[in-house]
């Protein structure tokens, strides 16, 4: 993939250049409130190498899944207020993403400067399925600028306009926060310092299959939480009661099994669960043995038995990958089990391993717990896209800056 540098060499310079720049800034928003900037954080540094270049540097993003029409819950208006303070240089932002407003705020900038377009999925080009459409959406976007900087990894396994086809439009380079999350990822795949753990937890196990079946051959030890462990536990014979379970997955989850036995990797699954009587923060709980969940009860996170266990099978891991939490962990009753795992790799991490959180819902896990970024080895700002490159997929966004 072609550096920054390798852009500025090849265009004589980035001073008087416009450049678009699509970043991530899908972050979650309480009414206008941003709840964690760990995204916006996260793009500062290749805009600010731009804007210091001399480059006109034009931001695109999206923020959550408005239909192709704008949505005012959905504008991207406080994002671009929170990165001007961030950046400490003003950011101006304009109420759409093509057309004769864009248009002119790019006209209207000078060396330097930085404008932000409103949410790229307000255009129904941005993601759709015509190749000609996107292609239509992408050449008026394409035609703001003089060159293109990929560097919102989360969004690298989209073919949409604004990732994949206005790279094939423009003079194009990975951007920073994009090529360190490849790195990342690359040796996490190909080249992990042993022993290497991977805890996996969240919801549904169908979510993360390909991931699965791809770490069973890299791993070491494999720790499974979080509602998709009720699958593996039925796998096992037990009862799960009212838990989470995908049961059109339960042959697929016992196969994975067998494969670990075979190549001698370790399958860790909770020993005890905090059980309750209903999806809510004030329902009744208690902590049951894994295999003796009562059939009218769900199961919302591991036990303090598992905790010491999960605790112990990463103790002396050089290599730790963890996607998705243990728990319902937006609900105090229910998130020792993320707070521990969490607590476990921030130890880790101050021992010398290399810690890799893979996004979503386990990054503002971390933050909602008040750790630092710092704490971690990396934070991945694309929790889909980092499983898909774990899994081996081909990711367009990430294929396209190779050509």
């Amino acid at each position: 993939m072609r550096t920054i540098e390798q852009l500025t060499e090849e265009l004589g310079g980035l001073a008087g250049r416009t450049v678009l720049v699509r970043s991530d800034l899908n972050v979650p928003l309480d009414g206008s409130t941003i709840t964690d900037d760990g995204r916006v954080r996260a793009s500062v540094p290749t805009i600010t190498q731009l804007a210091d270049a001399g480059a006109r540097v034009v931001v695109t993003a999206h923020l959550g899944r408005p239909k192709g029409a704008p949505e005012a819950r959905y504008s991207l208006a406080p994002v671009a207020e929170r990165l001007g303070q961030l950046l400490g240089r003003p950011v101006t932002f304009v109420e759409e993403t093509v057309g004769e407003k864009a248009q002119a705020a790019v006209r209207a900038m000078s060396d330097g400067d930085v404008v932000v377009l409103e949410n790229l999925r307000f255009n129904p080009g941005e993601t759709a399925r015509s190749d000609e459409e996107r292609a239509d959406f992408a050449g008026r976007l394409a035609g703001l600028a003089d060159a293109f900087v990929s560097d919102g990894f989360g969004v690298v396994h989209r073919a949409q306009a604004s990732v994949y086809d206005v790279a094939r439009l423009l003079p194009h380079a990975a951007g920073g926060l994009v090529r360190s999350e490849v790195e990342v990822m690359r040796q996490l795949r190909e080249d992990p310092q042993r022993p290497y753990a991977v805890v996996l937890g969240g919801a549904k196990v169908s979510d993360k299959l390909g991931v699965i079946e791809s770490l069973i051959t890299v791993a070491d030890r494999l720790l499974v939480g979080g509602g998709m462990v009720f699958t593996f536990l039925k796998a096992q014979g037990h009862e799960v009661g009212t838990s989470l379970l995908e049961e059109d997955q339960v042959d697929t989850v016992r196969g994975y099994l067998e494969t670990a036995a075979e190549r001698g990797v370790e399958i860790v699954l909770p020993t005890d669960i905090v059980v309750a009587d209903a999806f809510s923060a004030d329902a009744a709980h208690r902590v049951v043995p894994a295999d003796g969940i009562p059939a009218d009860m769900m199961g919302l996170d591991i036990g303090p038995e598992s905790e010491k266990l999960f605790v112990s099978r990463l103790s002396d891991a050089r290599t730790i990958f963890w996607n998705g939490p243990m728990g319902a962990f937006e609900m105090e009753p229910f998130a020792s089990g993320t707070r521990v795992v969490a607590e476990a790799l921030v130890e880790r991490t101050r021992a010398g391993a290399m810690t890799v959180v893979g996004g979503g819902d386990s990054a503002a896990a971390v933050r909602e717990f008040g750790h630092a970024d710092e704490d971690f080895g990396h934070i991945s700002t694309g929790g889909g896209a980092s499983l898909e490159y774990l899994e081996g997929k081909e990711l367009p966004g990430l294929s396209v800056l190779e050509a």
